[in-house]
């Protein structure tokens, strides 16, 4: 949830709604052969939609914004330059379209299969590997528009 809305105080009131929204309608769940996260994400895909919808309305700067300490044995400046990036790169994949962000999230943080993926988010297996070459370009574009100037590793 984090990683797509931002904001740790937003993704936890997301997570909560996601298990009440799912304990409301347990009883509606049908087992269609896939596991039962594919339909908690797919809940909680529609309120990440939700949120972001509603959040477009209003302009907010985040106060809560967490900020990582070096560790004693790291330089300042790659600490500082280490953020950098990383702030770059989660603005690069939040201007991507929500199924981009969300097929990201779901490869690299929780390091997905493309079958469990395609379970996920109703698509088929090669439309998953589509997708994914896909975002890695746009990400790849969007990064540079933003003026990365570091080296993009092709995959």
């Amino acid at each position: 949830m984090f990683y797509r809305v931002g904001s740790e105080v937003d993704a936890e009131d997301i997570t909560s709604r996601v298990f009440f929204r799912a304990f409301g309608h347990i009883s509606n769940y049908v087992d269609k052969g896939v596991p039962f996260s594919a339909w908690l994400y797919r809940i909680a895909h529609n309120l990440i939609a939700n949120w972001h919808r509603d959040n477009s309305r209003r302009n907010e700067v985040s106060l809560d914004e967490r900020i990582d300490l070096p560790h004693r044995t790291e330089l300042p400046e790659s600490s500082v330059e280490q953020t950098q990036e990383i702030e770059l790169l989660l603005k690069g994949i939040r201007a991507l379209s929500d199924d981009r962000q969300q097929l990201l999230v779901l490869k690299f943080t929780e390091h997905l299969s493309n079958a469990e993926i395609a379970v996920i988010m109703k698509r088929s297996e090669g439309a998953v590997k589509s997708l994914y070459h896909r975002s890695l370009a746009a990400l790849k574009e969007e990064l540079v528009k933003m003026g990365y100037e570091g080296e993009i590793e092709e995959e």
